[in-house]
């Protein structure tokens, strides 16, 4: 069986063990992510942005505005309009215009998106639960607090200056 090639089988010994860790994380969380896209595509029909659209507005029952949920994932407010007419087509979220300005909108999940995402929250979890399992109690919370400390660290420097 041919092994598969990962981002950090490309360094040396030679290489700073900062830039080894950097790249073992990042295939660890490639890894990861990679897993939950498939399964969710397999076992929900849906799609991992889908999917965390539907967790932010989870957390929030009481709605967000578009320009909030593409603050929270990160991603072109563009995208989110693409995703949420989707989800308002299907019936899993509704749309509604924003008391007070009647420019933006409120999103929420509808009572069939409740129910639908509370079936494929508990699966996903169940899944990373699982691709979490080779670290034992100690271990996932040693690297919970070395991620956080690490997380912290990296927020305090300075981005280069662009030219």
């Amino acid at each position: 069986m041919i092994q598969p090639i990962d981002l950090e089988s490309r360094t040396t010994g030679d290489d700073h063990l900062s830039l080894r860790v950097w790249l073992r994380l990042l295939a660890c969380a490639n890894l990861v992510e990679g897993r939950a896209r498939t399964r969710l595509r397999a076992n929900f029909e849906t799609t991992l942005p889908r999917f965390d659209l539907m967790a932010q507005l989870e957390r929030s029952p009481a709605g967000l505005r578009m320009n909030e949920i593409s603050r929270r994932m990160m991603v072109p407010g563009g995208n989110v309009t693409r995703i949420v007419d989707q989800l308002v087509d299907e019936g899993l979220v509704a749309r509604d215009p924003s008391p007070g300005d009647r420019r933006s909108f409120t999103v929420c999940l509808t009572a069939t998106g409740r129910k639908a995402f509370a079936a494929m929250a508990s699966r996903h979890e169940t899944w990373i639960i699982e691709m979490f399992g080779a670290l034992n109690r100690k271990e996932r919370l040693q690297l919970y607090a070395l991620l956080a400390k690490l997380k912290s660290h990296v927020a305090q420097i300075t981005p280069e200056p662009q030219e």
